[in-house]
Parts: C-alpha cells; sequence; structure tokens
C-alpha cells in the first residue's frame, strides 16, 4: 500500500533527523571555544555566576547526558532558548521570524529554475545536434561552472552597485518591494541550479524522442504539439521530477552563501551565526528545519513519481 510506503519513509527520515541532530551535536562539542563564554559575554565571570549558568544549560554535565536534556526538550516541541544569537529567546521564535526568507528565496530561485530550465531543456532535446542545441548546451555548461557566491558577487556589483538596478542588500516592505530584493539574490541561486535541469531534461527528451511509439505517433499524423505533450513529455516528466526534488533541497542548502553576499536575514545566516557564537540550541533547531524540509521534499518527490509512472507504484506497492 502507498500508505505503508509513506509511513516508512517518514520513519526513516525521523531516524535521519535523530543520527544528523546527534552528529551536529558531537561536531559542535568537539569546536574550539564554549557556550559560556558566549554566555557571560562583557559580564565579569564571577563564581556564583558561572555556577548558575552550568546549572541552567547542563554545561558541566557529561555529553550524552546534556543531548538528552536537548532530546528530552525536543520531545514536547521545546527546541530550547538562544545562548547568544538573541540571548534568551526561544529556538522556535527565532526559526519563525527566519524562514519566511529562506523559503520565499527558494521558491523564487525554483520558479525561475522551472520557467527557464525546463523549456530550454525541451527544445535542446527537440534539436538536437541542432544550433539552438549547441547554444544551449554551451550556456548550460558555463552555467553549472560557475560558484554561486562568485555569481552573486559579480552580479551585485555589475547590476546592483555599477548599475543601480536592483537593491543590493536586505529585504525590502511589501511584496513588489520584496520581489525585488529578492531578484538579484534568487537569479544567482538559480543559475546552476538552471543548467542542471536543462541538463536532465535535455536527456530525458533525447531518450524519449528516439523511441518507437513517438515514431508511430508521428507515423499516424498526429501534430507535433499533441505528440509532445500527450508522448513526449508525460514520459520525460519522471527523470526531471525527480531531478527537481533533489535541486530545491540544493536551493535550500546554498542560501547560506547567497544569504552572506546579500545581509539576508535566513536561515543560512543564522545557521553562520550560531555557529560561530557556539549557540548549540540554534545550530540544532536550524539543522533540524532544513533536514525536516530535505525529507519532506524527498517524499514529495517520489509521491510525484508515483502519480506519473505506474510501474513505479506497483514497485512501491510490491515494496511494501
Amino acid at each position: 500500500m502507498i500508505a505503508v510506503f509513506v509511513l516508512r519513509r517518514l520513519g526513516a527520515g525521523l531516524v535521519l533527523l535523530l543520527v544528523l541532530s546527534f552528529v551536529v551535536f558531537c561536531l559542535l562539542s568537539l569546536s574550539p571555544g564554549t557556550p559560556l563564554q558566549a554566555l557571560l559575554g562583557t559580564r565579569t565571570a564571577s563564581p556564583q555566576l558561572i555556577d548558575s549558568l552550568n546549572a541552567r544549560y547542563h554545561l558541566e554535565d557529561p555529553f550524552l547526558v546534556q543531548y538528552g536534556h536537548w532530546l528530552a526538550d525536543l520531545g514536547t516541541l521545546n527546541l530550547g532558548e538562544s545562548i547568544s544569537v538573541q540571548s534568551d529567546t526561544p529556538v522556535g521564535q527565532i526559526l519563525s521570524e527566519r524562514v519566511t526568507v529562506t523559503v520565499q528565496l527558494a521558491l523564487y530561485a525554483m520558479l525561475l529554475v522551472v520557467v527557464v530550465g525546463i523549456p530550454l531543456g525541451m527544445l535542446a532535446g527537440m534539436r538536437r545536434g541542432r544550433r539552438t542545441d549547441r547554444a544551449v548546451s554551451l550556456g548550460a555548461t558555463v552555467a553549472i561552472s560557475a560558484p554561486a557566491f562568485v555569481l552573486a558577487i559579480v552580479m551585485l556589483y555589475v547590476f546592483g552597485v555599477a548599475l543601480g538596478w536592483f537593491p543590493i542588500y536586505g529585504t525590502g516592505e511589501g511584496f513588489a518591494d520584496r520581489i525585488s530584493h529578492l531578484t538579484l539574490p534568487a537569479v544567482s541561486l538559480a543559475t546552476a541550479l538552471s543548467a542542471i535541469i536543462i541538463r536532465q531534461t535535455r536527456a530525458a527528451m533525447l531518450d524519449v524522442m528516439a523511441q518507437d511509439y513517438i515514431t508511430f505517433a508521428r507515423l499516424r499524423g498526429l501534430s507535433p504539439a499533441r505528440v509532445l505533450v500527450r508522448y513526449a513529455l508525460r514520459n520525460a516528466a519522471l527523470p526531471v521530477v525527480t531531478s527537481l526534488g533533489l535541486i530545491v533541497v540544493a536551493a535550500l542548502t546554498s542560501t547560506l552563501f547567497i544569504e552572506q553576499v546579500f545581509s539576508l536575514p535566513g536561515l543560512g545566516t543564522l545557521l553562520l551565526q550560531a555557529v560561530t557564537n557556539t549557540d548549540v540550541p540554534v545550530v540544532q533547531g536550524t539543522v533540524l528545519v532544513l533536514g525536516g524540509a530535505v525529507v519532506v521534499i524527498n517524499l514529495a518527490a517520489d509521491l510525484c513519481a508515483l502519480a506519473l509512472d505506474p510501474r513505479v507504484r506497483h514497485t512501491a506497492k510490491d515494496g511494501a
């Protein structure tokens, strides 16, 4: 049953998140510096203050005991309070304030990827070996070779500073202003991702257009538009949808660099601040949110694949 398949995937995702949280907790415990330094700040390190901070945040407990306290709080949907990023502020509140920018940026970038990448990939696949195919393939190769943060800096200087077409930092106020502020970051993020989907779509179209059923459809006198939509596009959609799931994940994880370049207050910037200041609760909460998004996105991509291809549905039922 499909329901069993979904439950198994969700269960595996929960286990993955648990392992991920433990690994991150281990890495933070091995990193230089201690949360106590961030908690003290500019205050005088009196013995009474140190003892109270150690007791409140369990800083003197063994590593596994500290992780156990954090896990127990997580069981009650309590992510703890920030140590240094926004002292004594609930992590859930901080994440709710930051996640909007990251989600909007990722969705904007994905819209550009879908609108630009899929049509260009289809066009290149249908015109194999022609000038259009060579031009699109060359452009995709150049785009995929450019690191996102380097492209972001170039676009920031050219279109933000030199030409002044777009704002160079911040998120703006209102819908139109937000779109204007996120355009350069979204284009920087979407360029390399569009190149990936172009190459994937082109490969899928080349494979489909060489199949016998496409030849028979043409011999039957069907219009090129009907052959493209009903036969070619539908059969090429499965690998493209699978790639889109991975690209959405890449868009979320790549926002770290883009947000730093454009001074966007999103999850990427928050994660960097928290790691720098050894803010364990904020790091753990951010990693859980990003990891949970990866699990959900991959599950959604698999469900789309089940809907598109009956063979995949039968395989999922047999596996369940």
